[in-house]
């Protein structure tokens, strides 16, 4: 998102918003009337919309500029964490922290923990390197602690650095929902869908919902980013996916998560369609751990099912595992061997369909997984989410 928001000017927008005028906003936002006015003015010039209707009886928020705003607030509500986080010390705890800092500064803190380089970091910002490092030190000053230190591989965050990252991350993500309900609201159906896709859900849940949901929506922006569970938590804490769709983790591994339940979905043995033991209906626990096996990385849902299955039938698991999680890795593997995988029957239906894969009839035992979403608490979909899960609840 490139607005270039005053933070002052949308708290002062929030408290006109609350209190319904601007002579009442003028002590909340240590600004004067005139500097308000012309604040509020360069806020709705740079969001393309009136925030306010004025009237005798005071300031109203117009429809779209209370879809805005809801979002906004929230929005701050991120940053106003960095207080509690830093001990409310900058500034002796006088103002909240954001309104001692602007939006360029809080870009390049988020952006030079991300790449953990000043150069990097202006790369991707398009500004000088020494722009970045500027409001870096800047925002160090302001909060009163050191965020970055020098390290052989170039920038290292401190702890509070990477806490403020995640802070900023979800400010400007709050906002860019906001700026997506307005367009929504004006009839412009061009939110922005993030998913993050585990393996079972991208073969079919996830693309079925996607194509169903543009078909209705076709200029909404979606993207569907696969990759290990912990890099895509990682991404909806930030606020950078909306929704991971696949195996649920039991215990949760955050508190600031909630999972949804979809279906629960059982593991099956597949081989190639010639194994010698793909048209055996019953294979035993014994005749299974002599198999060489295709599995799933350790601490996945997946992989513990695996394990489980064996220790509940007294027996060690298999030693002759490649771990592996591509789909299209494990396909090319079974079709070239006597390997079998532990996989959904679900995932694999298409290529059992063509006849590249066959799915054994013997049933495991207690390997069912729970499938579900999971999103961060509190998070508020847009139209074009909502609608996409809608659509992947009707596949599940």
């Amino acid at each position: 998102m490139s607005l270039r928001i005053n933070l002052r000017h949308l708290a002062a927008a929030l408290e006109i918003r609350r209190l319904g005028s601007i002579s009442r906003a003028t002590r909340a936002v240590h600004l004067s009337q005139s500097a308000i006015t012309q604040g509020i003015g360069k806020l709705e010039e740079e969001l393309g919309f009136k925030l306010f209707d004025r009237s005798h009886e005071g300031l109203a928020p117009t429809e779209t500029g209370e879809i805005f705003l809801q979002r906004a607030n929230s929005a701050i509500g991120f940053l106003a964490r960095m207080d509690q986080l830093l001990g409310r010390k900058a500034n002796g705890g006088a103002m909240p922290l954001y309104r001692s800092l602007t939006v360029s500064q809080l870009r390049s803190v988020m952006t030079v923990v991300d790449e953990r380089s000043y150069t990097l970091a202006a790369r991707r910002l398009q500004l000088s390197q020494p722009t970045v490092h500027r409001a870096a030190q800047e925002a160090e000053s302001v909060c009163g602690q050191t965020l970055f230190s020098k390290s052989p591989a170039g920038v290292e965050p401190s702890w509070y650095a990477r806490h403020l990252a995640r802070y900023i991350s979800l400010f400007f993500a709050e906002l860019a929902q906001g700026i997506d309900e307005v367009e929504e609201h004006r009839g412009r159906i061009t939110g922005r869908l993030r998913i993050g896709s585990l393996p079972l859900a991208r073969t079919r849940m996830v693309p079925r919902a996607v194509v169903k949901l543009l078909a209705d929506f076709p200029e909404a922006r979606v993207s569907i980013i696969d990759g290990p569970y912990d890099e895509q938590l990682h991404a909806l804490l930030h606020g950078r996916l909306d929704v991971i769709v696949g195996a649920l983790r039991d215990p949760a591994p955050s508190p600031e998560i909630e999972q949804i339940l979809l279906f629960e979905d059982p593991l099956s043995i597949v081989f190639r369609p010639g194994h010698p033991l793909a048209q055996q209906k019953t294979l035993s626990p014994q005749e299974l751990r002599r198999l060489d096996w295709i599995a799933p990385r350790e601490d996945t849902p997946a992989r513990e099912a695996f394990v489980q299955f064996f220790e509940n039938s007294g027996l060690s698991p298999p030693e002759h595992v490649i771990e592996c999680s591509s789909l299209v890795a494990t396909r090319g593997m079974l079709m070239e061997s006597d390997r079998a995988a532990l996989l959904s029957a679900r995932q694999v239906d298409t290529d059992v369909g063509f006849g590249l894969l066959a799915v054994s009839s013997t049933q495991l035992r207690n390997t069912g997984r729970k499938i579900g979403i999971t999103q961060r608490k509190g998070w508020k979909p847009t139209l074009v989410q909502r609608q996409f899960l809608q659509r992947l609840q009707q596949e599940c």
